[in-house]
């Protein structure tokens, strides 16, 4: 009896304190996870086109509605990317008859991103795209990490997110990019860092919290400098595309919403509470005023952390982490900010020390998006428990450094 209870005290000591989780172990599991998460991608991949078992209907990915956007902006036919039935079409001539309508939401300030890309083939276009995009995302973790490059190549890769983003041909590695390098430069190079941030005014509801984080903190040349570039943009792609695509945007981006609670767009995949509960069916009028609340207090935590000395790694991983959580329509691609608040707890930790538990957390918390992709109905609803799961680690560090904080200045 007594054996068995000092291996239980072992075994819980060995998991609070996780020593075991050193640098060259985390690469080792990180590279192991990441082959097998390449052959879950190829047998996912060689079952979509029909190569295991057969396929019903022509398949094709996300990037398709950005090449076909591009494609039609390089036609002088910008405003018509906002009209489905010619989009849908431009779709179809990219790539075959028959392939499922991808929605095209975005401002046409991502028009200026999609118009150069679209002028390669559609396969060189793709790649381009993806490798770019990665190229941007690692380097901008190293920076967050500080380790050697095959170490951040094998924990970027090796985060699940990663290779959902260029399975479905999505845009969240250039996300990560311009997040991690507008939080990295924000506190030594303001004026840099509100370019970046101006810079995701391509998908502007990722950008929600910057504006309360910079007021929190009074930091106001990155505040000027993310408003002068996100409005360079916008008069930019106002003048290449004029004013008829713009109109055609705001009458298409009132329709998203309708979008999402129809079922058009896979709602399990959302990482938001809306998607939560939106999947269990819930009322609408529940679903908007628990996200509301939600989006709320965080903004409230937001505010309460930037405005205080707190370390920039537990303010950087807060504004990734509640992100996905706040924007009701955020996918599970996106999930790729939560790598990033992850990236930004294990620099403070290798800074400050692991607080007891948070090695093991973070271990059991980096593999959750895994499944967190559009599966159908059996994977229920992993996206929004993978953020969940980030954003309360993050909290946790935050309270932890509040609590430090208040009680140095009772000192």
């Amino acid at each position: 009896m007594n054996s068995g209870k000092h291996a239980a005290y072992s075994v819980i000591c060995a998991l609070r304190h996780a020593a075991w989780l050193h640098r060259e172990r985390v690469v080792g599991y990180a590279t192991t996870f990441l082959l097998v998460e390449l052959l879950f991608v190829a047998l996912l991949t060689l079952g979509t086109h029909g190569m295991i078992g057969s396929v019903k209907h022509p398949t094709s990915t996300d990037y398709v509605s950005f090449y076909a956007a591009g494609r039609q902006a390089n036609a002088g036919a910008s405003a018509q990317v906002y009209d489905p039935a010619a989009h849908h079409a431009a779709e179809q001539a990219a790539r075959e008859t028959g392939i499922p309508y991808v929605h095209f939401f975005y401002p046409p300030v991502f028009l200026l991103i999609c118009a150069p890309f679209a002028r390669l083939p559609y396969l060189m276009s793709f790649i381009a795209f993806q490798a770019l995009s990665l190229i941007a995302a690692l380097t901008v973790l190293r920076k967050v990490l500080t380790v050697s490059m095959w170490t951040t190549i094998a924990f970027g890769l090796a985060f699940p997110a990663t290779l959902w983003n260029i399975g479905v041909g999505q845009n969240a590695l250039l996300t990560v990019a311009l997040f991690g390098t507008a939080t990295l430069l924000l506190d030594k190079r303001p004026i840099l860092s509100g370019l970046a941030i101006g810079m995701l005014c391509y998908k502007p509801q990722l950008g929600l919290f910057f504006p309360v984080a910079l007021l929190a903190q009074g930091n106001w040349r990155a505040i000027l400098s993310a408003a002068g570039s996100s409005a360079t943009l916008v008069l930019i792609s106002f003048a290449l595309f004029g004013r008829d695509t713009w109109i055609s945007f705001f009458d298409i981006a009132r329709q998203a919403h309708g979008t999402y609670e129809a079922g058009a767009v896979h709602v399990p995949s959302l990482t938001s509470p809306f998607g939560v509960l939106i999947t269990f069916h819930a009322p609408l009028w529940l679903a908007y005023g628990v996200q509301a609340t939600t989006t709320l207090l965080l903004a409230c935590a937001i505010c309460r952390v930037w405005s205080r000395p707190c370390r920039l790694p537990i303010r950087a991983a807060l504004i990734a982490a509640a992100t996905p959580v706040a924007t009701p329509m955020t996918m599970f691609y996106d999930l790729t900010l939560s790598g990033l608040a992850i990236a930004w707890l294990v620099r403070d930790g290798c800074d400050q020390g692991f607080r007891p538990w948070q090695k093991f957390a973070l271990f059991c918390a980096f593999p959750l998006p895994l499944l967190s992709g559009n599966l159908g109905s059996s994977h229920g609803v992993v996206a929004a428990v993978a953020s969940l799961a980030v954003l309360g680690l993050v909290l946790v560090a935050a309270g932890r450094t509040d609590r430090s904080l208040m009680a140095y200045r009772s000192a």
